[in-house]
């Protein structure tokens, strides 16, 4: 009489075990897949979702509605070569860098210097872009240098490394959260000196009808790249490889001659890994010269355009 009560535990017990490791087995099959149809564990898989800024030409912009920019058509460039499109988002640079590492943000693109406190919160990419520190002033100023600004009113766009530079020199800057702000001070004359990322600057200055000059740059002393969060190595890997990959078929070169029309290259300087050769300007990646689009449509002008996306 005890025999039957003692099978059917047996039973349930051999039952229980089947589908214990079915379900394990199952588990492992989704694992599989997801990491297939998603390898660099992206948002939305197929997507990079790159958090970027609206008001610093010819870096990052907004252009009729649509992101553009040295950093942001190469940003596509490089998506392209991984079979990824590109979703961009905009934000304030003093926040890019906590969303990118709390996941809201794929990528960071925004001129992004590379600082040993930024490696604290964030990874990076190789490098691919240099820059100058630019000293923006109101028009008839006597400032003409870094070295007058002790005693100024200077503004800077909280978080960058012109604020850690202007920190350092201990200027007591006036932070603002975006470019426009910093700008808006200059014209208002309620700040004597705005420390610029050069380029920005300089555009920000032809832009002013002539309330605001450019008294002087210097170069910046580490390179700009894309940030991920910290740990996303298989991405970060795959933008290293994407971004050799645009340097080699002649993509950089052609958008540094459209944004930067005559700006000399240092001689120190070797944008991604250092292994590949980076073509003159004028070789195209295509006939056409075109990339790939983003999600959001953006697509880096072909280099017969560069005069009037430069402008």
């Amino acid at each position: 009489m005890r025999l039957l009560p003692a099978l059917t535990r047996a039973a349930a017990l051999g039952a229980a075990t089947i589908l214990a490791a079915t379900a394990l087995t199952a588990c492992g099959e989704d694992s599989s897949s997801d990491a297939t149809a998603n390898p660099y564990g992206l948002a939305q898989p197929g997507v990079l979702r790159a958090g970027t800024l609206t008001d610093a030409p010819p870096n990052v912009f907004l252009k009729d509605g649509k992101f553009t920019g040295f950093d942001n058509d190469l940003l596509a460039a490089v998506a392209g070569k991984l079979g990824l499109t590109v979703e961009f988002v905009g934000t304030d640079f003093s926040a890019l860098l906590s969303q990118v590492n709390n996941r809201k943000f794929d990528v960071g693109s925004s001129s992004i210097t590379i600082t040993e406190a930024r490696k604290k919160t964030v990874d990076f990419g190789n490098g691919y872009d240099f820059g100058y520190f630019g000293l923006d002033v109101p028009a008839g100023s006597p400032i003409t240098g870094f070295d007058q600004l002790a005693g100024k009113r200077v503004v800077v766009v909280q978080g960058t490394v012109q604020d850690d530079y202007a920190t350092g020199k201990q200027l007591d800057p006036v932070r603002v959260p975006d470019y426009n702000g910093a700008i808006n001070q200059l014209k208002a004359g309620t700040a004597d000196a705005w420390i610029a990322p050069a380029e920005i600057g300089e555009k920000s200055a032809a832009d002013s009808n002539g309330k605001i000059t450019v008294a002087a740059k210097q170069l910046s002393p580490a390179p700009t790249a894309y940030a991920v969060a910290k740990g996303s190595d298989k991405l970060r890997e795959a933008l290293n490889k994407g971004l050799d990959e645009v340097i080699a078929d002649g993509t950089w070169s052609r958008l540094q001659a459209q944004y930067y029309p005559g700006r000399p290259i240092p001689a120190d300087f070797t944008p991604g890994s250092g292994t590949v050769a980076a073509p003159s300007a004028s070789v195209a990646p295509s006939a056409s010269g075109s990339v790939a689009p983003s999600a959001s449509g953006s697509i880096a002008p072909s280099a017969s355009a560069s005069a009037s996306a430069a402008s």
